[in-house]
């Protein structure tokens, strides 16, 4: 309706040039009035001089103009406004409190590993399943993760590797392992963070980090199944400081439910009692964590359920011969602690954990072991790894995102090539005070992140093993790869 009001205008106003001098001044001054009535109150007209019909048409021409322009501008801002609000209610969700928003996910890692080298004393029916290449899917998972009901969490993780059926004795029940399966409840007056079901024992800074966050293939020889719990089924509290530069965590768990059995029949249950601290003397906020110095310690005290403790590890693989082993230790209890050290300092991070365990045998005095690892690694890329104060699992290294992504196209210099991570490093177990000698392994490697969910992992293992071992003295070489995905 505005530009048809605006086409009768300038009728009109060619009409009055055509006019009597006299009386164009008339007629001009009624066109105003048309368009003042019209609702155009504040448009501004100048009518020049009244001698002159041609001076007075230009000036009505422009501001019949400004008029147009205007009532346009109206118009499209009118749109614009419905149209935003359309969008914000389009993309606003549902704001339900007493619901849960469920997001689902899955895991997959891919193993090649190669016996490049391996001793010939590796032989006998304790090096079993031997010194054979094999490719295997390590992990292969599904995920579900929860939130709602203001303060609460969830997560189930269930493992569908194939060898956790394989491995099952015949007559037993073959369902898929259980993972994750806890509930949090968070921001708990004094508490913080309570957490119940299987999950993370808090113990220890390389184990309670995602396997998809550690830098090496497996976590080092000391750590996972030997001076650290797994999952366990419990329950725990989180806290830390407003800053989150110091965090407390604490627990109290089963000792050793089996993850496919998911059930114990049994007068003796067995317990663990956990307990860690971690303190971040320095933290770069302006950078959010690229330079950083953590420091952390921690308790893990088992009463053991079948009063039968036993330590033993491979080389750093998920399959192969155990290269040292304690044997069966008839032993109640058993208390480990350990030390932690992480330095980020932008593109080079050292990491490094020492344990010492007290093992209160039946017979005899207490038995003393011990182990410890440090890694370092190096984004060739310029990126750092990230940690996360307060994480999922307490203070622990999170994932890594590449400044750019892995990716080619078609067109002339659209690519890029993700990051790379060098990496080295030691572990080591000691067994001498049960008279199994010592382990030490090097590895060196390198990661290839081809996005913050994408990466290969190549890895060069050099295990050494001393003359009090199962094997005695010897030394191998293993090359392994892994395609790492997840969602």
């Amino acid at each position: 309706m505005g530009q048809v009001r605006v086409v009768w205008l300038v009728f009109i106003a060619v009409l009055a040039t055509h006019l009597a001098p006299a009386r164009a001044q008339s007629n001009s001054t009624a066109v105003i009035q048309r368009v003042n009535d019209s609702g155009a109150s504040d448009a501004v007209f100048d009518a020049g001089g009244g001698d002159d019909p041609m001076a007075e048409l230009r000036s009505l021409r422009e501001s019949v103009q400004r008029l147009d322009r205007r009532e346009q501008n109206r118009d499209l801002d009118s749109i614009l406004g419905r149209l935003d609000l359309l969008e914000m209610g389009a993309a606003k969700p549902i704001d339900n409190p007493n619901q849960w928003t469920v997001k689902l996910g899955g895991h997959v890692q891919m193993d090649s590993i190669n016996w490049a080298n391996a001793d010939s004393a590796i032989t006998g029916p304790a090096a079993a399943p031997g010194t054979k290449d094999y490719f295997e899917f390590r992990r292969l998972r599904l995920t579900a993760d929860g939130k709602g009901y203001g303060v609460f969490d969830f997560r189930l993780q269930m493992s569908l590797e194939p060898e956790t059926v394989g491995e099952s004795s015949a007559g037993t029940v073959t369902s898929p392992d259980v993972k994750d399966a806890y509930l949090s409840m968070n921001e708990i007056p004094w508490l913080g963070r309570m957490r119940i079901g299987n999950f993370f024992v808090p113990f220890g800074l390389e184990q309670v980090t995602n396997d998809t966050f550690n830098v090496f293939m497996e976590r080092s020889i000391p750590t996972q199944g030997i001076f650290t719990a797994d999952r366990e089924v419990g329950v725990a509290f989180y806290n830390a400081t407003e800053d989150k530069n110091f965090t407390w965590t604490y627990g109290a768990f089963f000792d050793s439910i089996s993850e496919a059995l998911k059930e114990r029949i049994d007068d003796n249950q067995g317990y663990r009692l956990s307990g860690r601290v971690t303190w971040l003397p320095y933290y770069d906020e302006a950078s959010n964590g690229r330079y950083l110095v953590h420091l952390g310690a921690g308790v893990l005290h088992t009463d053991d359920q079948d009063s039968r403790v036993r330590f033993r590890a491979r080389p750093q693989i998920h399959e192969g011969p155990r290269l040292i082993d304690s044997g069966v230790i008839d032993a109640d209890t058993y208390t480990t602690g350990n030390l932690e050290l992480a330095v980020v300092r932008g593109p080079v991070t050292v990491q490094g954990e020492a344990y010492l365990s007290s093992v209160n045998r039946q017979v005899g005095r207490a038995a003393t072991v011990g182990g410890a690892y440090i890694h370092g690694s190096y984004f060739l890329t310029g990126e750092n790894r990230v940690y996360e104060r307060f994480g999922q699992h307490g203070a622990q290294f999170g994932r890594n995102k590449p400044n750019t992504n892995f990716f080619l196209a078609h067109r002339e210099g659209c690519s890029g090539w993700g990051a790379w991570e060098a990496k080295a490093r030691w572990s080591n177990l000691n067994l001498h005070d049960v008279n199994q000698g010592e382990y030490n392994d090097l590895t060196v490697g390198m990661n290839w992140y081809w996005s913050d969910r994408t990466r290969m992992m190549f890895d060069w293992i050099h295990p050494v093993t001393s003359s009090g071992t199962t094997f005695g003295h010897t030394e191998s070489d293993l090359l392994a790869m892994r395609f790492d995905f997840n969602w």
